[in-house]
């Protein structure tokens, strides 16, 4: 079975990892991994990680926003990923949060994945992250060392390489349902079946990336901030064979220039007849 998180430098996002959470919720739980390693807060026999929102893009995700940061926290969070609380600190004023990973409930997802595989051995393949890990892990995603000295850099911004058992198509499904999520506000999953064959549906009819991008940004525009439309902002009217398809040459039509309307037809009288 393979591990979800890696203990050795560099870090690594695993492609099952990222199809179990999502691509952004990855990253932020790997490098939320590494740094309780290292950490020396422990309270209730559990380390944690004390962190403002700040702190996590300018010490980890730099080339995220704070909105991007603060989303895919959420998700984890609510998804029962990722546990955290306020109670640890020394005044109620302070909200900053402390966190620590759900381990529990990854070794259960781990579980319902690989069923002939025990809880015991999931739970020492995990802690004891194989050496074989680290010939596998040229093939993911790669994260670039730091030269701080402190420890390695958090997640790059380029993704080098991908392992081949993630097809193009899931790739963009996950790129498209992020989009989308930045986009209208929404917490929509590439993980689920039925987003993830619209989505391939329509890359098998030849549309690319940019085309999904367009139907979003066309949509969103018209419709956010509406509250009958804005509901509407979903892969399942979006991504729809017929909308879809409606939506796109919409959005070309808006991005046509203005016609201007024709010039009326002046006659000069100043010459006299001729």
């Amino acid at each position: 079975m393979m591990n979800l998180l890696i203990e050795e430098s560099p870090l690594q996002v695993l492609p099952s990892l990222v199809k179990q959470v999502g691509l952004n919720e990855a990253i932020v739980l790997q490098q939320l991994h590494f740094i309780s390693l290292i950490s020396t807060n422990v309270r209730d026999g559990h380390k944690w990680v004390y962190k403002t929102v700040d702190e996590w893009k300018n010490e980890e995700f730099p080339f995220w926003s704070v909105d991007t940061i603060k989303r895919a926290i959420r998700r984890l969070e609510d998804s029962g990923y990722i546990i955290s609380t306020a109670s640890f600190n020394r005044t109620k004023m302070d909200k900053t949060k402390c966190y620590r990973i759900n381990y529990e409930m990854l070794h259960c997802s781990v579980m319902q994945d690989a069923p002939s595989t025990t809880a015991q051995s999931a739970q020492e393949e995990v802690q004891d992250a194989p050496s074989t890990t680290a010939k596998l892990a040229q093939e993911e995603v790669q994260i670039a060392p730091s030269t701080e000295g402190k420890m390695p850099l958090a997640i790059t911004k380029e993704v080098k390489s991908i392992k081949k058992d993630i097809v193009e198509n899931d790739l963009d499904v996950v790129s498209v349902i992020e989009y989308l999520n930045d986009k209208a506000s929404t917490q929509f999953k590439a993980s689920s079946k039925a987003t993830a064959r619209l989505v391939k549906g329509r890359l098998r009819e030849g549309y690319k990336l940019t085309d999904f991008k367009k139907v979003i940004d066309t949509k969103a525009r018209n419709w956010l901030g509406d509250p009958h439309w804005q509901k509407y902002l979903r892969p399942s009217t979006l991504f729809n064979a017929t909308n879809f398809e409606n939506y796109l040459e919409e959005s070309r039509v808006s991005d046509l220039p203005a016609s201007s309307p024709p010039k009326p037809l002046e006659l000069d009288f100043s010459e006299g007849e001729t």
